[in-house]
């Protein structure tokens, strides 16, 4: 079996370990979704993972979920990504940029316009605003003649993220956001080709992976899930089915990876390992659950055949993460107060592990 600090190969790239950072988002950008020195930094101190996966970053303003977080849908959010890719590179890392449009999760107070969505269904429960949590609101459907530039925004925004020094791209396919809901039972009601059976309720996944390969190859191309998670009200049926049928529409573009997250019973993972004929990361357990990713879950899935393991808050609070995975060290715990907090602290604040004299 593998190890977690074994070399694995990742399209035209080696990975020096199995270690991935989890795309987490900080909301530590500008208003107007430029990176930071202070997001070069942070990303820079977790550069011996195997592989970096950003917080998600927007590829249009209507995609934009949050406010602070980044973008890559105008020129000046590549020119400010650049210091944040080289910085990364220079510490002799990987990162691939997280494409995040966030469809009906989303508020007119953060955008100025209406959502969007597969159909006119509100999230469930609150959205972050620039003046607070607001109830989720009714989103425009989006017209059948809309969703090609929806998904086309997808594989403009790994055009620039490419051009900004990123290895390749992750397209986020989970938690509840706009290719997630597509893919839902309840929060796509349409009636179109993009709707109803399986088939067609993973057309616009496989529209916005294939148009991101063809923009910037297979290689700089993955896709992450949560097969019948239920994040912001989204439900899915016929979960196996339509995720069998998913993977093997991605199997055929020949993505880098697909990232599936512990959102479904674990026998429905391994049926899914067994569909998808590619690199597999796996995110062990669920994302903001009561659990983090420790090494015995990642030894655990490593031995059930994933080829790498995401961590997700374990890094945040543990820029040498790798390092304490392979000496045993103490974890440090991560203060969640400052999530989402924005500044420096509980940002660029947690050291790597200090070795007593």
């Amino acid at each position: 079996m593998s190890t977690l600090f074994d070399s694995n190969r990742l399209g035209d790239l080696t990975l020096p370990n199995r270690v991935v950072m989890a795309p987490m988002s900080r909301v530590r950008a500008t208003a107007d979704g430029l990176a930071t020195p202070s997001m070069a930094t942070y990303y820079a101190q977790r550069a011996t993972a195997g592989l970096i996966v950003t917080e998600g970053v927007q590829p249009s303003l209507i995609g934009q979920s949050n406010p602070g977080t980044p973008g890559l849908h105008t020129d000046g959010q590549v020119d400010a990504w650049r210091p944040v890719t080289a910085a990364v590179h220079a510490n002799g890392g990987r990162i691939f940029a997280q494409i995040m449009h966030g469809g009906r999760v989303s508020h007119p107070d953060t955008t100025g316009m209406q959502p969007v969505g597969p159909s006119a269904v509100p999230a469930t429960g609150d959205v972050f605003t620039p003046a607070g949590p607001r109830p989720a609101p009714v989103p425009r459907a989006l017209d059948t003649g809309e969703v090609p530039e929806h998904t086309r925004s997808y594989a403009e925004a790994a055009r620039r993220a490419v051009d900004a020094g990123f290895d390749g791209v992750e397209l986020h396919g989970a938690n509840g956001y706009l290719i997630s809901q597509f893919l839902s039972s309840n929060a796509n009601l349409r009636t179109d080709r993009y709707g109803g059976s399986s088939a067609n309720r993973i057309r616009f996944a496989v529209e916005a992976t294939a148009a991101t390969v063809d923009a910037v190859g297979g290689a700089r191309t993955g896709i992450r899930l949560s097969p019948g998670g239920t994040f912001w009200g989204v439900a899915e049926t016929e979960v196996p089915e339509l995720y069998t049928a998913l993977l093997t529409e991605l199997a055929r573009l020949e993505v880098a990876y697909v990232h599936l997250e512990a959102t479904i019973d674990e026998h429905v993972l391994l049926g899914l390992r067994r569909a998808w004929p590619g690199t597999l990361i796996v995110n062990p357990t669920l994302p903001m659950g009561p659990k983090q990713t420790g090494r015995a879950d990642a030894d655990h899935w490593l031995g059930q055949g994933a080829d790498l393991i995401s961590f997700g808050r374990a890094y945040i609070a543990n820029p040498d993460l790798v390092e304490r995975l392979r000496l045993a060290l103490p974890v440090a715990p991560v203060d969640e107060a400052t999530f989402y907090q924005g500044g420096d602290a509980g940002y660029l604040t947690y050291s790597t592990y200090q070795h007593a004299n």
